[in-house]
C-alpha cells in the first residue's frame, strides 16, 4: 500500500496504556526518541499492539509544528530535537524538512514562520507533534 503521509518513521512499541475507548501507545523510535500515540482501542486490538511490536508511526506534514528549542508547559507528548535539512518556500507556504535521529520529518509551515524562525538549513529545530495526530501501522 502507498500513502500520501510522508512521515513514516519505524519503531517498536514500549508500552500500551489502554483507557475505555482510547489508548496511549508509546513508541521507541529506531534513532532512539520516544514518541506517543494516542488511538483508539479498537486499532489497537486491531493491530494486535503490544510491548515489542514493530511499528511505523506515521504524521502529516501540516501537523508537525517546529520550535527553535524545547517548549516546556505545552501539552503536546512529543518533541523531537532535529537539524533543518532543507527548506522549500512557496508563495505563501513552505515545507521544512527535519533530519531527527533515525529519520527524517517534513513540516508544513507557512513562509512567515520560516522567516520568523530564521529557518536554514543546519539550524537546530524541535518537531512537535500532538499525540492524536500520529498514527500506526504495523510492519
Amino acid at each position: 500500500m502507498s500513502l500520501s503521509i510522508r512521515n513514516q518513521i519505524p519503531g517498536t512499541v514500549t508500552a500500551v496504556t489502554s483507557g475505555e475507548v482510547m489508548a496511549t501507545v508509546k513508541v521507541r523510535l529506531d534513532g532512539g526518541q520516544d514518541l506517543t500515540a494516542a488511538i483508539t482501542l479498537e486499532a489497537v486490538k486491531e493491530l494486535g499492539l503490544a510491548e515489542g511490536s514493530a511499528v511505523r508511526a506515521m504524521m502529516k506534514s501540516t501537523e508537525v509544528a517546529l520550535a527553535t528549542g524545547r517548549v516546556d508547559g505545552l501539552s503536546i507528548r512529543n518533541q523531537l530535537p532535529g537539524t533543518v535539512s532543507d527548506v522549500a518556500t512557496g508563495g505563501a507556504m513552505a515545507t521544512v524538512k527535519v533530519s531527527v535521529d533515525g529519520g527524517e520529518l517534513t513540516a508544513a509551515i507557512t513562509k512567515d514562520a520560516v522567516a520568523d524562525l530564521g529557518l536554514v538549513t543546519g539550524s537546530p529545530v524541535v518537531a512537535l507533534i500532538k499525540s492524536t495526530e500520529v498514527s500506526l501501522a504495523t510492519v
